[in-house]
């Protein structure tokens, strides 16, 4: 086909080459592997290691002792090594600053993945009226969430010690955009055509657990900010109670305490307790969706979607139950980006059951 007005050439609608498919699934990965890199980069302590936002010359790592010398001496400025890590040596600064120079390699990377393949996917005539404005779609969302991630990052280098637990949480909120949008995007491409099940009542069930999925990756996002699972590290109580006291005190319920959360008890209790009862909810939730739908006439893969589903969300409870009984003296990292990886998963699971019960 010819378009008369950009003078492209475009695959027929559901006609996707292997050579697309397999560049889409490469975006996929890429971008769940950023997800899991940046919680590394979090726990760690590494963010605020890499002071400068430069674009082309920020790929070159420091190659001599010089040079980090000076990265080092710029980090002394921050308040990060003021308020925590004084004292820390070169060697100590150079496993910081590694990991989060690889999250910000990895996001060139994807980049260059990205932007050459289009390019010639485009001039071609490989990539559909469908395929096309998504992929323009995901550049325009991905150039924003390079925006979002300098403003987290700006935000730990003026006054604290740590980023911005609201502004990390927006730049985890868009990656999860860019992932999710990207998924459903490869469903068209590879699976058009499904099984009929229609069902308006199961649609919007399914699609609330999609939001409260997300949600509760938010929550987890500022419970993370805000280091709420230091404060908190016992199971199933939280610290012998089930509602912190701290939050039946009216004189909290202030803005001063969500805007400076890290200057008191109040929001890490809050959050702590929402994000867990969220998690009770939700598992309670996809439980009784799996078990209802389970008895309709559902194709084969709904029903193995729906074991799917109950074995993510089980294991989710338990990596959350396990990262947070050994917050003892610091967040386990292993623990909490395996929690944090299983997170996508589950979100990518409940996208999936959507994408199956979608309006045909």
């Amino acid at each position: 086909m010819t378009n008369s007005i950009f003078n492209f050439r475009f695959a027929d609608e559901f006609q996707i080459t292997r050579a697309v498919k397999i560049w889409l699934i490469a975006g996929l990965v890429m971008i769940f592997f950023q997800i899991v890199i940046g919680g590394v980069t979090r726990l760690t302590g590494s963010g605020l290691s890499i002071t400068r936002w430069e674009i082309v010359t920020g790929s070159i790592p420091p190659l001599n002792e010089a040079d980090w010398i000076s990265e080092f001496e710029l980090y002394k400025l921050t308040p990060q090594y003021q308020k925590i890590n004084q004292g820390m040596t070169v060697g100590e600064f150079k496993f910081i600053y590694f990991w989060e120079y690889f999250h910000r390699l990895w996001a060139r990377l994807m980049f260059f993945v990205f932007i050459i393949p289009f390019v010639w996917f485009l001039g071609r005539g490989m990539l559909s009226r469908l395929l096309l404005p998504r992929m323009l779609t995901v550049v325009g969302l991905a150039g924003l969430e390079g925006f979002f991630g300098w403003a987290m990052v700006a935000s730990g280098l003026i006054k604290r010690p740590w980023v911005n637990a609201y502004n990390l949480t927006l730049h985890l909120c868009m990656a999860l955009v860019i992932f999710t949008y990207l998924l459903w995007t490869w469903f068209l491409a590879v699976s058009p055509k499904l099984p009929d099940f229609s069902s308006v009542r199961f649609r919007r069930f399914a699609l609330y657990l999609f939001g409260l999925a997300f949600f509760q990756i938010a929550l987890g996002a500022i419970m993370s900010g805000s280091k709420a699972g230091l404060f908190f590290p016992t199971w199933p109580d939280m610290n012998g109670e089930y509602f912190p006291t701290v939050l039946l005190d009216g004189n909290h319920w202030t803005a001063d305490s969500f805007i400076h959360y890290d200057t008191n008890p109040f929001m890490p209790a809050l959050i702590h307790f929402l994000h867990r009862n969220t998690a009770y909810l939700l598992t309670a939730l996809v439980l009784y969706f799996v078990v209802k739908i389970s008895k309709e006439p559902i194709s084969p893969m709904l029903r193995r979607s729906g074991g799917w589903l109950i074995a993510a969300i089980s294991t989710q409870v338990l990596l959350g139950i396990f990262t947070v009984i050994n917050c003892k003296t610091k967040i386990p990292v292993d623990l909490g980006v395996a929690h944090q990886a299983g997170a996508v998963v589950l979100l990518s699971l409940v996208l999936w059951v959507c994408y199956q019960l979608r309006k045909k």
